[in-house]
C-alpha cells in the first residue's frame, strides 16, 4: 500500500469516477448511484486505512530488528495478503539472526584461532631469542654445533607451522587444487612413511606394512600422501619403543579405504571427540615416548590430524579415529567409490 498521499489520490479518483457515473445515469437512478459510490468509497477507504496500518506495523517491527536487534513476532497478521508478507518477513529475520549468530560463531572462532598462532608461533621464538644468546657465548666446537642445531629445529617448527596453516587455510577457503584421477593406494602409502623411515628406526618403532597392490581411489596423491603422512607421524610420536605401527589398504565394491594403527596407549577416551580439532592437544599417554628433536616434521602443535582430516575431507573422503579392542589406535581412511 503506498503513503497516506497516494490514499488521498486514489479516493479523489474514486470519488470522481463515481460524480461521473451519476451525471451520466438516468435522473431517478442519480442518487442510488451516489449513495452506492458513497458506499463503495467508505469500504474502500476503510480496507485501505487497516491495510495501511498493519504495513505500517509491519515496517515498525523490520525497522526494530534491523536497528535494535530486537526479535519480532510476526504471527498475529491474520489478513491474506498481509499474513503472507508476514510470514515472508518472518523467515527473513528468522535467517538474519541465525547469519548473525553464525558471523559472530565464526568472528570468536578466528579470534580464537589467531590467539593460539600467535602463542604458537611465540614459543619456538622465544627459545630462538635465547638460544641466540648461548650460540655467541659457546667456546667450545662441539657445544656450539649442539646449539646451533637446535636453533635449526627451532626454525624449521615456525616454518613447519606456518606451511601447515597456510595449507588448512587454503583448504577453508576452498582455494586448494585438489585432482580427480586415478591413485594406487599402495604407491601412496609408501610416499607417505618414506620420510618417517628414520624416525622410526631411531625410536625402535617398526612399521609393517599390509597393503593391496592393486587396490586404487579416485582422489589426489601428494595431498593423500601428506594426510597420510601426518597420521603415520601421530602414531609413532605415541608409540612406546619396541611397538609397531601398522598400514593396511584394502579395496572393495564400496570404498578404498587405508587403515593406521599403533601399539600405543591409545585415545584418551576424553581426546577422542577433539583428536581432529585445531590445537587441541590432549594429556600425552603415560608411556608416550618424548619428541626427539631428529624427527622430520616436529610434535607439539596440535594441527597434524587437523590437516589431515581437511585434505581428505577435500577429496570426497572420511577420516575417522578409535581405539583397537586389544589396545593402540586406529585412524581409517575411506574413499567410497560412490557418493550418493
Amino acid at each position: 500500500m503506498g503513503s497516506a498521499s497516494t490514499l488521498v489520490r486514489q479516493c479523489a479518483v474514486l470519488a470522481v469516477l463515481v460524480a461521473l457515473v451519476a451525471w451520466a445515469a438516468p435522473a431517478e437512478a442519480k442518487v442510488w448511484v451516489l449513495a452506492t459510490g458513497a458506499l463503495a468509497l467508505t469500504f474502500f477507504l476503510g480496507v485501505s486505512l487497516y491495510r495501511h496500518r498493519q504495513i505500517r506495523r509491519l515496517a515498525d517491527e523490520v525497522d526494530e530488528v534491523l536497528h535494535s536487534g530486537r526479535r519480532v513476532d510476526f504471527s498475529n497478521c491474520r489478513e491474506g495478503d498481509v499474513a503472507v508478507l508476514a510470514n515472508e518477513l518472518g523467515k527473513m529475520t528468522a535467517r538474519l539472526a541465525r547469519t548473525s549468530e553464525s558471523l559472530a560463531a565464526e568472528r570468536n572462532a578466528l579470534a580464537d584461532s589467531l590467539a593460539d598462532v600467535s602463542h604458537q608461533i611465540r614459543t619456538p621464538l622465544t627459545a630462538v631469542t635465547l638460544m641466540l644468546p648461548v650460540v655467541e657465548r659457546a667456546d667450545d666446537s662441539l657445544e656450539r654445533k649442539r646449539a646451533v642445531r637446535r636453533l635449526e629445529i627451532m626454525i624449521e617448527r615456525v616454518s613447519w607451522l606456518v606451511t601447515t596453516l597456510l595449507k588448512i587455510a587454503k583448504v577453508d577457503a576452498g582455494a586448494m587444487h585438489v585432482e580427480r584421477r586415478c591413485v594406487n593406494a599402495a604407491a601412496v602409502v609408501h610416499r607417505a612413511v618414506a620420510p618417517l623411515e628414520t624416525a622410526m628406526d631411531l625410536r625402535d618403532v617398526a612399521l609393517v606394512l599390509d597393503l593391496d597392490e592393486a587396490a586404487t581411489f579416485q582422489g589426489d596423491a601428494p595431498w593423500t600422501a601428506e594426510a597420510l603422512e601426518n597420521i603415520v607421524k601421530n602414531c609413532m610420536e605415541h608409540t612406546p619403543a619396541g611397538g609397531t605401527v601398522t598400514v593396511t589398504a584394502r579395496e572393495d565394491a564400496l570404498a578404498t579405504t587405508v587403515v593406521v594403527a599403533d601399539t600405543g596407549p591409545g585415545i584418551a577416551p576424553d581426546d577422542l571427540p577433539h583428536i581432529f580439532d585445531r590445537f587441541y592437544r590432549g594429556g600425552r599417554s603415560e608411556g608416550a615416548p618424548s619428541v626427539d628433536e631428529d624427527v622430520r616434521q616436529p610434535a607439539g602443535f596440535g594441527i597434524g590430524l587437523s590437516l589431515a582430516q581437511a585434505l581428505v575431507s577435500a577429496q570426497g573422503g572420511t577420516l575417522r579415529a578409535a581405539n583397537n579392542g586389544e589396545g593402540g589406535a586406529r585412524f581409517d581412511i575411506a574413499f567410497p567409490k560412490l557418493v550418493v
